[in-house]
């Protein structure tokens, strides 16, 4: 014997199934839409991966030759360095060379003086020996000719 309400429960139960399979369905689909994109995520991620891996790359490149450019301008600082010390030391001898070139002139100009001041007085001797002889010929004239 079948209950009173038997063909309600059934009713209710294939309305319950139905709605089931489409959640069942939507489910699915939902499903199959999250696969895609958790393809297309692991494919975004795998270029992404390559992605950074090629930059990972180019980095050490790029420390690599922060590297070598140090080295060169610490060479570079080096040499530097080392062009201008020798450049002092090239003053410094010069220096030097220009304070006995200095005194050197100052002696020989010493020199130049002292010998003007000889020839002047040679010079003032002679002169004034020819004034004396000017004087004892004028004399001698005056007495040649009385007036």
């Amino acid at each position: 014997m079948e209950p009173d309400d038997f063909a309600d429960r059934v009713s209710r139960l294939e309305s319950e199934n139905r709605k089931l399979n489409e959640r069942v369905r939507s489910s699915e689909q939902d499903a199959a839409a999250a696969r895609i994109l958790a393809g297309a995520a692991d494919r975004d991620v795998s270029e992404l991966s390559t992605d950074v891996r090629a930059i990972r790359g180019e980095v050490g490149e790029l420390r690599g030759e922060v590297g070598q450019l140090r080295g060169e301008v610490g060479d570079h600082r080096k040499a530097t360095a080392a062009s201008f010390n020798a450049m002092r030391a090239d003053f410094a001898d010069l220096r030097s060379d220009f304070a006995g070139l200095r005194s050197e002139m100052n002696t020989r100009f010493a020199q130049v003086d002292a010998g003007f001041i000889e020839m002047r007085g040679k010079l003032d001797a002679t002169a004034a020996g020819q004034a004396h002889i000017a004087g004892l010929l004028q004399r001698l004239i005056d007495d040649q000719n009385p007036r």
